[in-house]
């Protein structure tokens, strides 16, 4: 089975399947294999604490009851002698132990030895030749017969100086028997046999429930998202379970809603642009039609129609491209410094030109001559285009209002309609493609439908604010903003 082909759901089931059989196999392998190693390892940890409570109150007045005491603590043997081997004070706490066998001259030997050593010395018979061998690796043959008497398995040694405060050096020697464990080992593997299939069944168990809750959602929102790549937008996602799944969710159904306006601009913008295209298409194809068949009908008012239409045409492509550039982002910025405010005079003045027979009045409001640097032609296209805008909405004064205003910093443009206005529902999607408000499509007294997306891509490449102010039946207020600075001033 190919690894994407296997459901999640059961990925963690094996994935936690597997910790637990990987937690038996290292159980049983520390206890079956190391048992013997870590046993010996814990004693000499107790024979190091004990010697080092010893070197510590080896001068205190009640040393023969302390000695008892570490001795019954860790069950060591514990014997402190001279250099001559004779015992200062011993505590016998295991029967027959080997360093209580030891004569003096052993004890005296192992002094000697001791005596060399930095720190402490782990005593050592070899089976063989009976040689000592102190931790830093020298070795100490012990001729001496009782010395021979320390065994090699079942104790583990060791010995180390200390100094009274007579000033006397005197060696303390520690005994810790290591009893065999074979009956420990047969009692451990059988434990472990129980309890290997008490942890399988219960790793099952988990393993399934865990799998089933982590995978839950997930397939849910499998399930969802399939549907809604079918086109289906108004799908719910609700997982819910934990943090990342909920914040999926979130997106999920942030994604679905703009899926379903985008879908649905789509089909208004495919309606819109069909019905522009069509309307001139029309006029043209029947104006010459009648110019053709009609006697008479070749006018310069008819010849002028056409032409109306053919530019209406040309520009509704050329905005079409425009945007389609900028999107794309192969429309590259020409900045320089430039009046703006002649600039909108300028467009004004075109204007009253175009709207003077439908009895338009546009209003320009700005006393100082302000510089910016931008595309001249582009920031042109925006204001032209939002006049154009507030031309097709304004209501029956047929009023626009252009207002210039500048903080010494940032120079503020703003178009004023009195229309119907747009709810605070609406106004994010004023900038999108052919959206309209009323959903009416009707045919625009000037421009192509396509403004206000053109103004908003053209702002975001000059990273400029922009924004609109509205409220229903009060007309509405776009504005942008650039850095600029007055006429003869840096």
């Amino acid at each position: 089975m190919k690894h994407e082909e296997i459901s999640i759901k059961w990925k963690i089931f094996v994935y936690i399947l597997g910790f637990g059989a990987i937690l038996l196999a290292v159980l049983w392998f520390v206890q079956t294999v190391y048992l013997n190693s870590f046993y010996r390892y814990i004693k000499k940890n107790e024979l190091g604490n004990a010697r080092e409570k010893v070197k510590a109150m080896i001068n205190n007045n009640n040393i023969k009851d302390i000695v008892d005491d570490i001795s019954q603590e860790y069950d060591i043997c514990i014997i402190i002698a001279d250099k001559n081997g004779r015992k200062v004070y011993s505590c016998e706490s295991i029967r027959n132990c080997t360093i209580h066998r030891l004569r003096s001259s052993g004890l005296r030997e192992i002094y000697n030895k001791t005596s060399e050593a930095a720190d402490y010395v782990e005593i050592k018979l070899d089976e063989k030749e009976g040689d000592e061998t102190t931790q830093d690796g020298s070795e100490n043959n012990l001729q001496d017969e009782n010395t021979r008497q320390i065994k090699k398995n079942g104790s583990v040694i060791q010995a180390c100086m200390v100094k009274n405060n007579l000033d006397q050096n005197l060696v303390v020697i520690l005994d810790s028997v290591i009893t065999p464990l074979d009956a420990t080992k047969y009692t451990l593997r059988i434990q472990l046999i129980y309890i290997s299939g008490l942890v399988f069944v219960l790793s099952l168990l988990i393993a399934f429930i865990i799998s089933k809750r982590i995978s839950g959602s997930i397939i849910k929102i499998n399930a969802s998202a399939k549907e809604l790549s079918n086109g289906i937008y108004d799908i719910e996602f609700d997982g819910k379970d934990y943090k990342e799944i909920a914040e999926l969710s979130d997106t999920l159904n942030n994604t679905a809603k703009k899926l379903s306006r985008s879908d649905m601009l789509q089909k208004e913008l495919i309606a819109n642009v069909s019905h522009d295209l069509r309307t001139p298409l029309t006029m043209i194809a029947g104006y010459a039609e009648v110019m053709r068949d009609i006697p008479g009908e070749n006018t310069p008012e008819n010849v002028q129609v056409i032409i109306d239409e053919t530019n209406r045409l040309t520009r509704l492509v050329n905005d079409m491209l425009d945007i389609s550039k900028i999107q794309a982002g192969v429309t590259e910025l020409e900045t320089k410094e430039y009046d703006i405010t002649e600039s909108i005079c300028n467009t004004i003045a075109r204007y009253d030109r175009l709207v003077e027979p439908y009895g338009y009045n546009i209003t320009f409001t700005g006393e100082q001559h302000v510089i910016v640097d931008a595309d001249e032609f582009k920031i042109y296209q925006v204001v032209y285009n939002l006049i154009s805008n507030a031309i097709n909405y304004t209501g029956s004064d047929k009023k626009i209002y252009v207002v210039q205003k500048f903080d010494g910093k940032k120079v503020r443009i703003e178009v004023t309609d009195t229309g119907e206005g747009i709810s605070s529902e609406e106004i994010e999607n004023v900038w999108e493609r052919y959206y309209k408000i009323d959903k009416n499509h009707k045919r625009a007294v000037i421009g192509t439908g396509l403004g206000l997306s053109i103004v908003k891509n053209i702002l975001e490449l000059h990273n400029a604010k922009f924004g609109v102010d509205s409220t229903v039946s009060n007309g509405s207020t776009f504005w942008f903003e650039l850095e600029g600075h007055l006429v003869g001033k840096e």
